[in-house]
């Protein structure tokens, strides 16, 4: 990425260094900015969900880079060409419901008419592993680019069935580019220690987390938040 790795927080430094499709957006006030409006815990709703779609209108911009391109020539009015690119390869979306399903509205903004699968997993109480509860695909999924959006990543263990799920309808590892706003570092670890192939673009990388597994310093729960099912909205 196009940042000097004095930019990033040591800690960052230490991960993008370890692993190296992992990608996090180049630090600057623009973005900080946003974080300070969506982590702040008095932030109304309807803030909290505006500066929520900058963001991720953001990072989903900033993820389209890492898809790969062909060269293309156009003609302008001018009579003149231009050397251009475009997509080289069929994308999609798959929203881990529920706090993905808040990224969706920002990646159809950038990608039109794209298809957006969904994925439902939850913990399960039994066992307290993440289990597989619904799963909805385009058909040709196998042959596309894909998208998984959820805003956070804390264990890891949601996205980690979320990419076992793709890989077992045919998506190869190195096909799926995990969209995320804010992750924890032990996240990160397990998700790209098992799944070295795919990619992570995430906005920031956050310390750690505390003993229930919450993001620190995070920002709460996102899904509550955003769609407006926490206390006080």
């Amino acid at each position: 990425m196009a940042a000097l790795s004095s930019d990033y927080p040591e800690h960052v430094v230490a991960l993008m260094d370890k692993y190296p499709t992992l990608k996090v957006l180049r630090p600057n006030n623009q973005v900080r900015g946003l974080h300070t409006f969506i982590r702040d815990r008095n932030t109304k709703r309807a803030d909290f969900v505006f500066y929520s779609d900058r963001l991720i209108r953001l990072l989903i911009e900033e993820g389209l880079n890492y898809l790969p391109f062909n060269q293309v020539d156009i003609t302008t009015p001018t009579g003149d060409v231009y050397n251009g690119v475009e997509f080289a390869s069929k994308i999609c979306g798959v929203s881990i419901v529920r706090a993905g399903e808040s990224m969706e509205t920002g990646l159809r903004a950038v990608c039109k008419s794209v298809r957006i699968g969904k994925i439902l997993i939850q913990r399960d109480e039994r066992t307290a592993q993440p289990k597989l509860y619904y799963a909805k695909f385009p058909d040709d999924i196998k042959d596309r680019k894909v998208l998984l959006l959820d805003p956070m990543l804390a264990t890891g263990g949601s996205a980690i069935r979320a990419v076992e799920v793709l890989k077992e309808n045919g998506v190869p590892e190195a096909n799926i580019l995990f969209i995320n706003l804010i992750a924890a570092p032990e996240g990160i670890h397990a998700l790209l220690d098992k799944f070295p192939e795919m990619q992570v673009i995430t906005t920031e990388v956050d310390a750690r987390l505390d003993d229930r597994k919450f993001i620190l310093p995070g920002v709460g729960d996102f899904g509550d938040r955003y769609f407006g099912t926490a206390e006080g909205n």
